[in-house]
């Protein structure tokens, strides 16, 4: 899932750049419409009207992407305090154009996965200044998970799945039986499974023995 944010500007011409792609720099112009990319090279014929921005001497460099952020993210009895307005303000202040957000809103005891993403969804979709994407977390394996999963992918855009394997009692810890079922679930799926690689049994011991928490 993708959300786009139309620009005001709807023609823009940027000029005399260096040009940074993944294969190799060049100086050249980039014409954009309707915030799409229409011509990249030298001395381009553009419409009348269009907004001209001189980058002779600077860097012209596609738009970063984020891959795991949390953004007024209640966890563990704390929220983290960039909501999605203040995040995405300062990821396109950094060059940053598309974040992809953590959600993790179930636990055995609460909603569906379909609800969490809906949830996360009303808090970003007001709020939001770049384009963004949501993965999910899955915190333990059923048929009602396996079913939620394919609507997430199926119908909402959803292609990433995350497993925490630390934070034990805490209802996302995912035991290992479980987390082979959803990475087997994500394979079939097409769906990419993320691992948040911790030994929540031996961080638990060491708290236990070790630092008598």
């Amino acid at each position: 899932m993708y959300v786009c944010v139309q620009s005001s500007q709807t023609r823009l011409l940027i000029k005399n750049g260096r040009i940074v792609n993944d294969d190799n720099m060049f100086d050249g112009d980039v014409y954009v419409e309707d915030g799409i990319i229409k011509q990249v090279g030298k001395d381009l014929i553009v419409p009348g009207g269009t907004r001209t921005i001189e980058a002779k001497g600077k860097l012209v460099i596609p738009g970063g992407i984020d891959p795991h952020t949390h953004f007024q993210f209640p966890f563990m009895g704390s929220k983290t305090v960039d909501d999605f307005y203040q995040g995405t303000k300062a990821a396109l202040a950094g060059g940053t154009t598309m974040i992809s957000d953590g959600l993790c809103g179930r636990t055995k005891d609460e909603p569906s996965l379909v609800d969490a993403y809906e949830k996360w969804r009303s808090w970003a979709d007001e709020k939001v200044c770049c384009d963004y994407g949501l993965h999910v977390a899955v915190t333990h394996w059923s048929e009602d998970v396996e079913k939620d999963m394919e609507i997430l992918t199926r119908d909402k855009g959803v292609n990433s799945f995350k497993m925490f394997l630390a934070y034990k009692d805490s209802g996302l810890m995912v035991e290992n039986e479980d987390m082979l079922r959803i990475m087997e679930g994500c394979k079939r799926l097409g769906a990419l499974a993320m691992v948040h690689a911790e030994n929540g049994d031996v961080i638990q011991h060491v708290r236990i023995v070790f630092l008598d928490l």
